[in-house]
């Protein structure tokens, strides 16, 4: 990318006070000095234009200038560049190399926000380019191999000079004021992940989804280009750009981070799609499923649960609140939820207690939920969950986006904002009741049958401000592959909330039942909905 004026400006005002400014006070033949009026004239006018242009900030309309200039070109794809001692790391060998941190950027400046970076290998074969915006203009952060610590990794920093930088991360201090916290990461295609006060990172976020699910095929949009904006002395927020580029789509993006107890990135988009897709999926959210206390491991294993998130979330437009908890299904399963102008929706974990995981490593009851908050109206569309088996805990296997009904045409510019929240101790969820829990198990007791139990718990202010003597009902339906044989509600003296319990047969063991349940007072409704989904055999 070529230096904005501002850039040019710094460099070229020396010459302009020291060169034919200081010539024209010199005596000299008539036809030179009406040379040098000439050449001042010019020089002025220069100087004015370049005056002109120093007062334009690089912004987001910088971004998408170039995202609109690439969508109506070819797209040329970015060949890998590694070296053979990077090429097939390991994920243990490539975490072995490691950013100094002595060498964080803005650490001299002692600016609130610092910056580390990471370095090519394995999956992450191609470089990105990453700018700072200074008051002076743009300039580019450069590689150098002197920058990491390759630790018993056998590489000759000598191969590595025409590489790049994978990602970077960004570091601010939420948990203690004598440490700077590793809190936003940018990190593979068009993936980034967040955390707040007292969270580890889990779930992951991306700029856009395309085709996920499909016969066709996923395609994965990446991000090429950064500029990052340098933060003030005091400066609480930092501002970051992004260059999105694919076969098919290329975008502009603007995020605002605001670390904190829940660390919040507000982002600002702009697609551009080349040709049409055939499903395009907004503020796609990324996670992992293995077990949890609605289905048992397959094997023996002494956690409890094992799993970044254990719900989608979802408040619509009118009002009504949806919780899906998550399975990890024998086969695909992908579900919508038609929607207009939603609300919310989040891959949110809930479980907060350790004794739910009882992993000393990994700490799940830790791992935040993410809740997207649209800005304006998105209109008619679907929040769609993907749920993909997994045999272990280290594949995302669970994906949840919005899909428009009306996707952008081609060439034309397709806007949308949102807010990114990374949530623990304060997660959305609705103001009356919520599902706190959802447990299943086999319904019979003594003789086997072949029906499953459900139990569903509540949580909430509204059911904690009810009478003792109050009537409360578990509403239950389930579509046509689904028998109610047994229903009970009844009150949880252990939590403060109410328990519904629901016996049920599948009549047919190769389809899915489809299965919902909220509580209610007569008319009024206490909870939001249960929505499950019980996949086939």
């Amino acid at each position: 990318m070529d230096l904005l004026p501002t850039e040019t400006s710094r460099n070229a005002a020396p010459a302009l006070s020291g060169g034919p400014r200081h010539a024209l006070n010199q005596t000299c033949h008539p036809r030179a000095r009406r040379g040098w009026r000439i050449v001042f004239t010019v020089l002025l006018g220069a100087c004015t234009l370049i005056a002109a242009q120093a007062g334009h900030a690089f912004g987001f309309e910088d971004v998408a200038k170039q995202a609109r200039t690439l969508a109506g070109s070819r797209f040329k794809p970015q060949d890998p560049n590694l070296p053979k001692e990077l090429q097939g790391l390991t994920y243990d060998r490539y975490r072995n190399i490691r950013f100094k941190p002595e060498r964080a950027y803005w650490r001299g400046a002692k600016l609130p926000f610092e910056l580390m970076f990471f370095h090519e290998g394995s999956y992450y074969d191609r470089p990105v380019k990453i700018n700072e915006l200074a008051p002076q203009g743009v300039r580019e952060i450069r590689y150098s191999p002197d920058m990491f610590d390759f630790g018993p990794n056998k590489i000759d920093p000598k191969q590595l000079r025409n590489l790049g930088f994978a990602g970077f991360r960004v570091h601010y201090p939420v948990n203690t004021t004598k440490y700077k916290d590793e809190v936003l990461v940018f990190l593979g295609a068009s993936y980034f992940r967040a955390v707040g006060r007292d969270q580890i990172y889990g779930l992951s976020a991306r700029a856009l989804a395309l085709d996920t699910a499909l016969n066709s095929g996923e395609e994965f949009p990446r991000f090429t280009e950064f500029w990052i904006q340098r933060p003030a002395a005091g400066a609480k927020d930092l501002t970051i750009y992004a260059l999105l580029d694919s076969s098919r789509a290329t975008g502009a993006y603007r995020f605002i981070l605001r670390p904190g107890t829940d660390t919040v990135v507000d982002v600002k988009a702009q697609l551009f799609l080349r040709e049409n897709v055939t499903k395009l999926g907004m503020a796609p959210l990324t996670s992992m499923f293995f077990f949890g206390e609605n289905q048992a491991s397959a094997v023996a294993d002494y956690r409890p649960e094992v799993h970044d998130s254990d719900g989608l979330s979802i408040q619509s437009g009118t009002g009504e609140w949806i919780w899906r908890p998550l399975i990890n299904p024998k086969r695909l399963q992908v579900s919508s939820f038609a929607l207009t102008n939603p609300l919310g929706f989040g891959l949110m974990q809930r479980d907060r207690s350790f004794t739910s995981y009882e992993d000393l490593d990994d700490h799940y009851e830790k791992r935040p939920s993410a809740w997207v908050e649209p800005k304006g109206n998105w209109g008619r569309g679907r929040v769609e969950l993907v749920q993909i088996p997994t045999p272990d805990e280290t594949n995302d296997n669970i994906v949840a986006y919005w899909v428009p009904d009306a996707p952008p045409r081609p060439k034309q510019p397709y806007s949308f904002e949102y807010r990114l929240s990374w949530q623990k101790d304060n997660d959305k969820r609705p103001s009356l009741a919520w599902v706190s829990q959802s447990r299943r198990g086999h319904g019979y007791r003594g003789k086997p049958d072949d029906s499953l139990l459900f139990a569903v718990d509540f949580e909430g202010p509204a059911l904690k401000k009810l009478a003792a003597d109050a009537k409360v009902e578990g509403n239950v339906s389930l579509d046509a592959n689904g028998k109610i044989l047994e229903l009970v509600t009844q009150r949880n003296e252990v939590t403060g909330g109410w328990r519904v319990m629901m016996r049920m047969r599948r009549l047919d063991t190769e389809k899915p039942v489809e299965m919902r349940a909220y509580l209610r007072s007569g008319s009024t409704t206490l909870s939001e909905t249960w929505s499950y989904l019980l996949p086939p055999e």
